[in-house]
């Protein structure tokens, strides 16, 4: 992968990808380079402005391209039911599963969960899951899910998933990243298992200045944390541009191999796409069982198309 760019992303004419919290970010540039290469890319956004100013702004800066904003709101399962009933296309090529939010104060979904938990994982189990019959129906189909090099500082706690006997931010951050590693590779188990024609994979950005780091400080008011925030983003963080490189990777790149973690080349931190390191907790069979079980129960999602 040495020297992977931009440039390097296939052709993607007649193809199609919907990427979740397009409207700025990793995701915009996400979504801006494969409508750059000619893909249809909808833009799966919880705010109707932001979702169609980030669409115009594509269309201004890629000319002839074709980008579209639909309405998702991850933090309400009803919103994810409504976005997959008016998905009007017969195929699918790509799910790119990158909205997320950080270290936020605590707080419930509009179903309960805890906030974290539901938007990073629950909101995509339940929109995969929904989307699945759509993507079984196209040849080569791929779901990325955007983790990060946080899920190592903590393992999901199958007994406590919404985090109800205590609640630390960035525990409750990392197991909700670990728990889209488990994800993936429970999905990925079950794709091979059904014989499926779809590679489920995961990708991270390293550290990359995006509007994530500043979303809790802005919540709370605390404006020296969130200059502090700013100031990590400046000197250490690289670009939005750089942190979405193993992302389109994951996405485009040919022979990407199911349930493969791609991140940063440099410490995991910045530079061109590579394989990277993922705790062993993310690759445990019982427990990605488990926390899929789970899913489905807490989302009322099950993964009809890939039983029997």
């Amino acid at each position: 992968m040495p020297g992977w760019n931009e440039k390097a992303v296939p052709d993607q004419s007649g193809r199609i990808a919907v990427v979740t919290g397009a409207n700025s970010g990793l995701g915009y540039v996400v979504a801006r380079e494969l409508a750059r290469k000619g893909a249809r890319v909808i833009l799966a956004c919880r705010s109707e402005v932001r979702g169609n100013t980030a669409a115009d702004r594509i269309a201004a800066e890629v000319p002839g391209a074709i980008a579209e904003f639909a309405r998702l709101d991850l933090g309400d399962l009803g919103s994810v039911r409504e976005f997959a009933a008016s998905y009007r296309y017969d195929y699918l090529d790509l799910l790119v599963n990158n909205a997320g939010v950080m270290a936020l104060p605590y707080g419930t979904t509009a179903d309960g969960f805890e906030t974290q938990f539901g938007v990073n994982h629950l909101g995509h189990f339940a929109l995969t899951g929904l989307l699945m019959p759509t993507l079984l129906a196209t040849a080569g189909a791929r779901v990325v899910s955007v983790s990060s090099e946080m899920h190592a500082v903590a393992n999901i706690d199958i007994d406590d998933l919404n985090s109800e006997r205590r609640y630390r931010r960035w525990i409750a951050y990392a197991r909700s990243k670990t728990a889209n590693l488990l994800f993936v590779h429970e999905l990925a188990r079950r794709l091979a298992a059904h014989g499926a024609d779809v590679v489920a994979a995961a990708a991270h950005p390293g550290y990359a200045a995006t509007n994530l780091q500043g979303a809790a400080p802005r919540m709370e008011g605390r404006r020296l944390v969130g200059r502090v925030m700013e100031l990590g983003n400046l000197v250490f963080a690289q670009s939005a541009e750089a942190g979405a490189l193993p992302v389109l990777y994951a996405a485009t790149a040919p022979h990407v191999r199911p349930d493969s973690f791609t991140g940063p080349s440099f410490m995991m931190w910045r530079g061109a796409p590579a394989p990277s390191w993922r705790a062993p907790w993310t690759l445990n069979d019982a427990a990605g069982e488990r926390l899929w079980a789970a899913s489905e129960r807490l989302t009322g999602v099950a993964y009809d198309a890939l039983k029997g």
